[in-house]
């Protein structure tokens, strides 16, 4: 494993079909993430939005590799300070103690950054941080 992946897991006090909405569905992405312009369907492009009001304001967008509902979601991930640059991100849904472990993982930065790696590892860590949060607090509600 790379030393510029970024492996974050998490507990949710919800089952993981739940948990799969907040991760496909482009309203409850909104909520925790980024508005959505269309539900992330395996084998389809996605985009992520700033404003859910504007369709141009594009955050991050790719292509949906994997959905496995509920267990396994694998999508590229591009956002504008990489330009072109495509990372991966992959969501392992387990069910656990009566709730779901989510497990992410996030590869390719170091790859697609170069010499401005450590700065958007940096920030992707906080940013991932900063949605787990907002994901924690909506799924216990």
């Amino acid at each position: 494993m790379s030393t510029t992946t970024i492996n974050k897991s998490i507990f949710l006090a919800a089952d993981r079909e739940t948990v799969w909405q907040y991760l496909t569905d482009k309203d409850k992405l909104g909520e925790w993430f980024h508005p959505a312009a269309e539900n992330l369907v395996e084998g389809k492009p996605y985009t992520l939005l700033g404003d859910a009001n504007d369709s141009s304001s594009k955050m991050c967008w790719g292509d949906v590799l994997t959905a496995k509902k509920p267990s396994s979601l694998v999508y590229t991930f591009i956002v504008k300070p990489l330009g072109d640059a495509k990372t991966t991100v992959s969501w392992t849904l387990e069910e656990a103690a009566g709730g779901t472990r989510v497990t992410l993982v996030h590869e390719g930065v170091g790859e697609a950054a170069g010499e401005a790696a450590l700065g958007l590892l940096r920030a992707l860590d906080e940013g991932w941080d900063k949605h787990f949060s907002k994901l924690r607090g909506l799924v216990a509600a």
